[in-house]
């Protein structure tokens, strides 16, 4: 008996080890406080005034260039907000495009631009193609596919002809226009006669 009891007392000491280690970490777990998970809310984690953003072509050429007065970025949407929008597209063979309005929201990771608010698009007039003037509340663009389209009330004015319709979409690579719905439609003389005798008068409104 003699001879085990060293051994009992040391497995006896090795098991109040053991109690004491797991008692001490359960009573430091429940005394600190942990912090609850991050709540993701529609609060602004990076902002911006005066600002200028660039898209370059692999030769480095600004193609894509959006600018504005404000911007904020919001982490649940991952989308920025934008005061006094001013998106800027000149894609390669193609003409200059400027959009404004009052508002303005990039999201999908660039790939989208929503302008609200008096939105205004031009196509800016060359020696192939006259000005088109586009004017919606809402606005939306697509830069990299050089595409803007709306389904709300707009106006188009393309050369001297206008057109009002609930909708319109205007592709900039093949020119071409669609207004839907479309209603108060004046096409002049001018334009028709360019259109029936032009060499694109079937692709570049």
């Amino acid at each position: 008996m003699k001879e085990r009891l060293p051994g009992l007392v040391a497995v006896l000491l090795l098991g109040l080890l053991v109690l004491g280690t797991w008692w001490a970490s359960d009573y430091a777990l429940r005394s600190i406080e942990i912090d609850p998970p991050r709540r993701i809310t529609h609060e602004r984690d990076s902002w911006a005034s005066a600002f200028v953003m660039l898209r370059t072509d692999p030769k480095g050429h600004a193609i894509n260039r959006l600018e504005g007065s404000a911007m904020e970025h919001f982490p649940d949407t991952d989308s920025y907000e934008i005061t006094a929008p001013k998106a800027t597209g000149h894609q390669a063979n193609s003409p200059i495009t400027v959009g404004t309005a009052k508002m303005g929201t990039l999201d999908q990771h660039g790939e989208r631009i929503i302008l609200n608010g008096d939105a205004h698009l031009q196509r800016l007039p060359d020696s192939d193609h006259q000005l088109l003037d586009v004017r919606s509340e809402q606005l939306t663009i697509e830069p990299n596919q050089d595409l803007v389209y709306t389904d709300r009330p707009a106006l188009v004015v393309n050369g001297h002809s206008t057109m009002r319709g609930q909708g319109m979409r205007y592709d900039n690579r093949t020119r071409q226009l669609t207004v839907k719905a479309a209603s108060d439609v004046k096409i002049s003389g001018e334009d028709q006669a360019a259109r029936n005798t032009g060499p694109n008068k079937t692709k570049q409104p």
